[in-house]
């Protein structure tokens, strides 16, 4: 096995970069982590040798590059942890691929109006009916996944398919999003929010993002 390395952006804004950190640190995957600091003047700079399109994260093994999120979690899957990273069973690894994707590429008026920030808490943050329609849409996934796979679990996790598994780490932004922005949800999703939250790597996490300097101005609401 090569030495990783994974190129992330500012633990208080990057979402996209949250996603592999926080799998590889549950796993236990070793890694050297390498931050950039994103839209600063050395930014594109030190991003061009990865061949990202200037963009975070980067997963470096010994020569070889992988960018996106989910193709990161998945190369760590297939080669650290024997699949280990999505269910074994077969209609919850499709589910599991399924909702994932819905999150690499849906939840744009969630996105867009609730930006994470790890530094911050809004309560009473006033939710559009589109950013409403989005967290219902992501609650309804939750429960459907708990409902039909993550209840059978030996052990009685709180994931959403029993095991914590890629699809997982694909949603913590989300909750940390509807945490930071004091979003109401029902009990299923509240549980899990609060199990989200409770990770000792995703408190690591938001703590390292609270002492972060930088300030991006898009990302402050």
């Amino acid at each position: 096995m090569g030495q990783l390395t994974l190129i992330i952006g500012n633990k208080n804004y990057s979402s996209w970069s949250l996603r592999p950190w926080i799998f590889m640190k549950h796993f236990n995957i070793s890694f050297i982590e390498k931050r950039i600091a994103l839209f600063a003047e050395t930014t594109d700079s030190e991003l061009e040798p990865y061949f990202s399109d200037f963009k975070v994260p980067v997963l470096q093994d010994d020569d070889f590059n992988v960018w996106d999120s989910l193709a990161i979690m998945e190369y760590v899957s297939e080669n650290y942890l024997e699949g280990r990273g999505w269910p074994s069973d077969i209609k919850a690894r499709a589910m599991a691929r399924s909702i994932s994707a819905e999150m690499h590429s849906s939840f744009m008026a969630l996105r867009n109006a609730l930006p994470m920030n790890c530094r911050k808490h809004f309560p009473g943050f006033k939710i559009t009916a589109e950013v409403q329609q989005d967290i219902k849409r992501i609650s309804d996934l939750w429960s459907v996944c708990r409902d039909r796979f993550g209840s059978n679990s030996s052990q009685n996790n709180p994931w959403l398919f029993g095991e914590y598994s890629i699809a997982d780490a694909m949603f913590a932004p989300v909750v940390l999003r509807l945490a930071g922005y004091d979003v109401k949800t029902n009990q299923l999703a509240s549980e899990y929010i609060s199990a989200t939250l409770a990770l000792p790597e995703l408190q690591d996490w938001i703590e390292a993002g609270k002492a972060e300097t930088e300030i991006i101005e898009m990302d402050e609401v």
